[in-house]
């Protein structure tokens, strides 16, 4: 997959990942794109790295989509357990 397909990848990470762990977020919309933008590098890296299974050219593959929700997901609980209070 080009650098593209991995940022389209992780916008969509990133919203199914906001949708799945619903409230609210310290940095907004910017910030949950990002999250699910890095979340889908990061979840994709630990998937070819540590998990055995590398990454393939098919956009399309349930693995890959996996491990950027999963890697969206961590990095959002990461998030919000280090910046969710200073909004009250």
């Amino acid at each position: 997959m080009t650098i593209i397909s991995w940022i389209i990848l992780g916008l969509l990470a990133g919203a199914i990942a906001k949708f799945l762990l619903s409230g609210r977020d310290p940095g907004g919309l910017i910030g949950t794109t990002l999250i699910g933008i890095t979340g889908a590098f990061i979840g994709g890296w630990i998937s070819a790295r540590w998990l055995d299974h590398p990454v393939t050219k098919d956009f399309y593959d349930g693995t890959t989509w996996i491990a950027a929700i999963g890697g969206s997901l961590v990095l959002l609980i990461a998030y919000r357990l280090l910046f969710g209070h200073s909004r009250d």
